[in-house]
C-alpha cells in the first residue's frame, strides 16, 4: 500500500514538473496522503476484524463433543 501510495505522489509531482517553492509540493504531497487516508478509512476493506472476532467467539462458544471411546 505504501508502494502504491509513492507512485502516486512520484506520478502527480511529474506532471507538475517544476514547483514555485518547497511549500507548494508539500501541500500536493499532503493532499494525497489526506486523500489516501481518506480512501484506507472509508474504503473497501480486504479483511473485516469484526467478522474475524465473531468467529472466534462462537468457536470458543461452542462445546466440545464428547469422544466416544469403543469398549471391548
Amino acid at each position: 500500500m505504501l508502494e502504491r501510495l509513492s507512485q502516486e505522489i512520484k506520478r502527480r509531482t511529474r506532471v507538475v514538473r517544476i514547483f514555485p517553492n518547497e511549500g507548494a509540493c508539500l501541500r500536493l504531497i499532503s493532499a494525497l496522503c489526506i486523500e489516501q487516508n481518506e480512501e484506507w478509512l472509508t474504503g473497501k476493506r480486504y479483511l473485516r476484524m469484526d467478522e474475524l472476532y465473531e468467529g472466534q467467539n462462537q468457536i470458543l462458544q461452542v462445546e466440545p463433543q464428547e469422544t466416544a471411546v469403543a469398549t471391548a
